[in-house]
């Protein structure tokens, strides 16, 4: 397929899961209504951020996958003929729980889905108290409008992960995320926080010639403390921006991309020919010193 559309949902969230996860379907809706052929919804979009805190009753938000959420989100998918990407908190088995999306196709089928591998554990983000590391290694899904590769948030700081993914065979990298400013921060902290993660997830177009889409959730939450900061994009695949969302609002917005320029930019920066496979041995090591 020489293009495809693709959906981003970039919203606010409450407390209520069935709120959030209606709120959710009534904006994949819109997407479809005006073209998209695969949505992506931002990472754990049926709560509020819970990882704010270490709360043991918020494991009760966890749920199967497959299971209720992806059941409903099928028949949506099946309905409007759209691919839905639906970043759920998994719950495994008792006691064991994963930060997961979902990958439905576009005639309801649930086609599996992806672990989050790498897990932060920073103020206000406490998410190795919730979610064991993903133990399903990198993943691409066959859907009916393309290939892709799904990673979560904090899977955005590392080339590794987007060059795994790229090299399965992804003809998109789509990027569920949640993450904002601690509202005590000044503005020039802010900015360059912002730019930094816009910056990285970019340079993975670049250096792998895919088109990226990262969406991100947006609204004060954690009592006012955090202002996730929005700023949901789409990229070609040589990183230039496609769209943009505003910091503040709630946007469902399609784009269009042309997944033949792929082959163009790598024929034109053939990075991936280019790359000394046999120097590579030493990036498996935490650190290369002499231990």
């Amino acid at each position: 397929m020489a293009k495809v559309k693709v959906g981003l949902v970039q919203m606010t969230c409450t407390k209520d899961k069935q709120e959030n996860l209606n709120k959710a379907i009534e904006q994949v809706k819109i997407a479809a209504a005006k073209g998209a052929q695969i949505v992506c919804l931002q990472e754990l979009f049926t709560s509020l951020y819970f990882c704010d805190v270490e709360d043991y009753d918020n494991f009760d938000l966890a749920e199967a996958i497959p299971g209720p959420s992806t059941d409903i989100l099928s028949e949506v998918a099946k309905e409007l003929g759209v691919v839905i990407i639906a970043s759920l908190f998994e719950k495994r088995t008792q006691g064991l729980y994963h930060n997961t999306t979902a990958i439905l196709d576009a005639d309801g089928t649930y086609l599996g889905k992806y672990r989050k591998m790498h897990i932060p554990d920073d103020p206000a983000f406490y998410e190795k108290f919730y979610f064991t590391p993903g133990d399903l290694g990198y993943k691409v899904f066959e859907t009916k409008f393309g290939k892709i590769g799904v990673l979560i948030c904090w899977d955005q700081w590392y080339p590794e992960a987007s060059r795994i993914t790229a090299l399965m065979g992804a003809d998109i990298l789509f990027y569920p995320t949640a993450i904002g400013w601690d509202t005590t921060q000044d503005e020039e902290t802010n900015k360059d926080q912002y730019n930094a993660w816009q910056t990285i997830q970019r340079s993975h177009a670049v250096a792998n010639g895919v088109p990226v889409v990262s969406v991100n959730r947006c609204g004060f939450e954690q009592d006012g403390a955090m202002k996730f900061w929005g700023g949901s994009f789409a990229t070609n695949a040589q990183g230039r921006l496609l769209y943009l969302a505003s910091h503040e609002n709630e946007e469902t917005e399609v784009i269009e991309l042309d997944l033949n320029e792929s082959d163009y930019f790598r024929k034109h920066w053939p990075f991936l020919r280019d790359r000394r496979i046999d120097s590579y041995q030493p990036i498996t090591k935490r650190f290369i010193d002499e231990d």
